[in-house]
This record gives structure tokens, sequence and C-alpha cells, in this order.
């Protein structure tokens, strides 16, 4: 029931992300980059007041940790490594592809190559967006076929390593080609196809996370909390280290890419070794008796 309620949720989330890159890859104001001003309302409105509540959820959630146990602590780990493979992708696919395989200059107008690239990359993350809602509701059956969601989860990491390895050869490609179309039809199938093993990380770690919670006293709701701590943060590190990360390099966005890559190969690694599979769903038996009322 747990698998389900994530595939559903799945679907959802990816119909959402379907509008946003489709407007972005629409718009004939060309690509929108978004700015530290577009936070400022919403830090204003959520700022306000509440001081003493948003103690109250930090101890709890300090609590939470405290009663973590191995698998919850190692699928946080695995969580953590993930999204510091998946999250310099899904954050400069498309300057990725205006930059380096398009080969285009930031600031040029709407029609230059930059542009034609950016475009393109939102067009390849929504059509991701589409392959995820689908195969959200296959993600159950691929689990029973690979022998256990532990397992599917810790190769589709290696297979994410090898994608984001990829990268590099495809900008090798491109730059040799130097052609948008060219340079389009190389990186616009590593784009669309991340959708086959990023809806194994929507899905099985917070099913997971509700079968490692049910037995602690953090409860599932704090536990499924702390899960998202292991996103965010990677998130957040991710973000503010990525750019000097790349300036040393020389700029562009492969080396977050190769350390995505690192991270994927390391997440599949825990996943396999030390992240423990969760117990097989019990079905459910409905048993009928008749109940006999004397008068």
């Amino acid at each position: 029931m747990r698998r389900l309620l994530c595939q559903l949720k799945n679907v959802f989330l990816h119909r959402g992300n379907f509008i946003n890159y489709r407007d972005n890859n629409c718009s004939n104001d060309g690509p929108r980059q978004a700015t530290t001003d577009d936070l400022e309302p919403s830090l204003e409105t959520e700022g306000g007041g509440g001081g003493g509540k948003d103690g109250v959820v930090f101890g709890e959630i300090a609590g939470a940790f405290r009663e973590l146990k191995r698998p919850m602590w190692v699928l946080l780990i695995v969580t953590c490594l993930n999204w510091v493979a998946w999250f310099p992708f899904l954050l400069f696919d498309t300057d990725w592809m205006g930059r380096e395989v398009y080969g285009g200059k930031v600031g040029e107008g709407s029609n230059n190559l930059y542009a034609l690239g950016v475009r393109a990359g939102s067009l390849g993350l929504m059509l991701n967006s589409i392959v995820l809602g689908f195969m959200s509701l296959g993600v159950e059956f691929l689990g029973r076929r690979m022998g256990g969601a532990k397992r599917l989860w810790g190769v589709v990491n290696f297979v994410l390593a090898i994608c984001l390895g990829l990268t590099v050869l495809i900008t090798k490609l491109a730059g040799k080609e130097r052609s948008h179309r060219g340079g389009g039809v190389h990186a616009m199938p590593s784009t669309g196809s991340q959708a086959f093993w990023l809806v194994i990380t929507y899905s099985i770690p917070f099913a997971m996370a509700s079968i490692f919670s049910s037995s602690s006293g953090a409860g599932q709701g704090l536990s499924l909390g702390v899960l998202n701590l292991a996103i965010v943060v990677p998130q957040m590190v991710v973000s503010i280290l990525s750019g000097p990360w790349d300036a040393l390099f020389g700029g562009g966005n492969l080396p977050a890419f190769v350390v995505g890559a690192i991270a994927a190969a390391m997440s599949g690694i825990l996943a396999l070794t030390m992240l423990p599979s969760p117990p097989p769903d019990v079905p459910t038996v409905k048993k009928t008796s008749n109940i006999g009322l004397s008068a």
C-alpha cells in the first residue's frame, strides 16, 4: 500500500513538472533565469511570527534523529549521496545544453545558440516528466523483477553514474560537430532517458523510510521529515559549491556532473552492501465468519 501511494504521488508530482518545463520551452521571451529576488517574497511571508513553533519543530526533529535505528541511518546516507548525484544534472542541464552542447553564450538574445540549447534542455526535461509519470506506475513491478527494492535502487544508481559520465562524451561529440541539431540529437536521449532512473529515487526511499520507521519511536511522520532533510541539504550544498568547483576547472558544468557520477556509484555500493532489504508485503486475508445471534 505504501508503494502504491508513492506511485500515485509521483504521477501528480511529474504532471506539475511537465507544465513547468513546457512553459519554459514554449516561452516567446526566451528562457527565464531564476534570481534571488524570486525568493524574497516567500521568505518575507514565511519568516514572520511563529518563533516558538519553530523551536518545537526543531526539537522534534532532533528527537527523531535520536530515535533512528541503523537501517534508517543507512537509508539517509544513500539518499544523500543519491541527490548529490542527481541535483547537478537537474539544476544545470539546460545551461549545459546551451553552453557546452550547443556552443552558445549567455545574454546574446533569445534566438542565439544558447537560448536554443536551453529550450532543447527544457524539452528534454519535459519529456523526462512525461516518462516519469508513466514509469511511476511500474516501480513495484520492476522491484519484483529485480529481486527487491534494495537491489533495484543499487543497480539504478550505477546506471545513473554511467549516464552522468556519458555527459563528458556527449560534450566532446557536440564540440566536434558544433551544430545545434547534432548536439541536440546526442543530448536529448540522455536527458529524456534519465526518467527511467529518477523515478526510482522519487519512490523507493520514501517507501523504505515508512517501513523502517514503523518500528521506531520517531514515527513515520518525523522519519519522512528527516528523509526530506537528506534530500534538501545535499541540494543546498550542490547549489552553493558547484559554481566555485566548476570554476576551478575552467568553468562549464562537467566537473559537477563527474562528482555526481562518483556519488551515484558510492550510493549504489552502499545500497547493495549496507542497506537492509525491507520485509515483503504480507497479504491481508479476509476471513468471513457467520455469527449466530440467539434470541
